[in-house]
């Protein structure tokens, strides 16, 4: 069994490998009563995932999305990576549906951007056949490594993100995105909570006091890659901040995602409570 709040998951909708239908179930599965939906620039697994929920009570589908931002590295370093997560946005919105389109277009034209730097490389891999991994999702670097996979490149995803598509990788391509502010405005303007995603793996603790005044709401405090001393110190930054702590699996699928299923590592109930509470804060400020 795994806990009972998972607020970081992933479907065909963006990069993950299952359906929201197969997703759900296997959150049943382990013991999941509360799941977020955080795909990548994309609110398209929700409503299946919500209709496929009402036969599992008491499980509670979260609507949320996980948006990619970019900022200026220190030193020598390239960009660094930051992700904002957002729950209970009003997904449905109009100008929120029209905003996700542009970000899923940018991210198709990065998958072109991607192709020559890999025809470049010796690799050559045809958009087209990137694409048809998406469908209707929300294109990203899972995708074209599973093409370079299927292609006898790399013997695996993981190989492809290792020597090739990671950030700096020579086959990684940025491509536009908002500055780290801006996905939480868009977030609040959404009536939702945005919440730091992941920060152990950005190594940019040093933007959180910004990111608070830009009205960042919580860290994702409890994730399967960040130590128990990580786990520590972005527990006492939420509470110097007042923010929510926050966690989740990142699911993504069987060997793609950071755990090995949904509701990893267990989260209390508690946690889902706190940013309940904070989505109330967020739609009485929003209005």
């Amino acid at each position: 069994m795994g806990g009972a709040v998972d607020l970081h998951s992933h479907t065909t909708a963006s990069d993950g490998s299952l359906r929201p239908r197969e997703l759900v179930r296997l959150a049943v599965k382990h013991g999941v009563r509360v799941l977020a939906i955080t795909d990548h620039d994309s609110t398209d697994a929700l409503a299946e995932a919500i209709d496929e929920a009402s036969h599992h009570p008491p499980l509670q589908i979260v609507p949320g999305l996980e948006i990619n931002c970019d900022v200026p590295g220190r030193g020598d370093g390239g960009p660094a990576e930051i992700h904002v997560l957002g729950y209970a946005v009003d997904w449905e919105a109009p100008w929120f549906q029209g905003f996700l389109r542009e970000q899923r277009e940018e991210r198709r034209q990065r998958v072109y951007r991607m192709a020559e730097r890999l025809a470049e490389l010796g690799m050559p891999i045809d958009p087209a056949e990137v694409l048809a991994l998406v469908k209707d999702g929300s294109a990203g670097r899972p995708h074209v490594a599973q093409a370079m996979v299927n292609r006898g490149y790399v013997a695996s995803v993981r190989e492809a993100f290792d020597r090739y598509l990671r950030a700096g990788g020579p086959a990684n391509v940025p491509r536009k995105r908002l500055a780290p502010a801006d996905a939480v405005a868009v977030i609040r303007r959404a009536r939702g909570v945005p919440v730091l995603a992941h920060p152990g793996l950005a190594g940019r603790d040093d933007l959180i006091p910004d990111l608070v005044r830009a009205g960042l709401m919580g860290i994702e405090t409890y994730y399967p890659e960040h130590s128990t001393a990580q786990t520590a110190m972005y527990l006492e930054l939420c509470r110097r901040h007042t923010l929510v702590a926050t966690g989740g699996s990142d699911y993504h699928g069987p060997h793609l995602g950071k755990a090995a299923h949904p509701g990893t590592p267990a989260i209390p109930l508690a946690v889902w409570e706190e940013v309940k509470a904070r989505a109330v804060e967020a739609r009485a400020s929003a209005r």
